[in-house]
């Protein structure tokens, strides 16, 4: 990974993903679902704080959370999925595929 910290590894595939360490993945997953989150919030033509009042938390949450600098809770993504009208899938069929062509 890119020494610099601000810096994202951006999406990789799940063989790529495998060779990241721990901190790596989780960061790197964290930003890619953020950017996910944004381009929500874009569709719908919410500002992050129009978004941030229907969830009643800060502008600057959304913010951190959208550049992948905050870890949000399983609630949050939840609450995001229903202002933003999106589905949260825990795995794709791709995923499940590469996964288990491993073992």
């Amino acid at each position: 990974m890119a020494s610099d910290e601000s810096r994202p590894i951006q999406n990789l595939n799940f063989m790529e993903n495998l060779q990241l360490t721990k901190e790596e993945f989780v960061k790197n997953n964290r930003y890619l679902i953020g950017g996910e989150i944004r381009k929500y919030r874009d569709k719908k033509g919410f500002s992050q704080e129009h978004l941030a009042k229907l969830m009643d938390i800060s502008r600057a949450t959304i913010s951190k959370i959208e550049n992948g600098k905050f870890a949000f809770s399983i609630d949050y993504l939840a609450k995001f999925a229903w202002h933003l009208d999106f589905e949260v899938t825990v795995f794709d069929k791709e995923h499940l595929k590469q996964k288990n062509s491993l073992l």
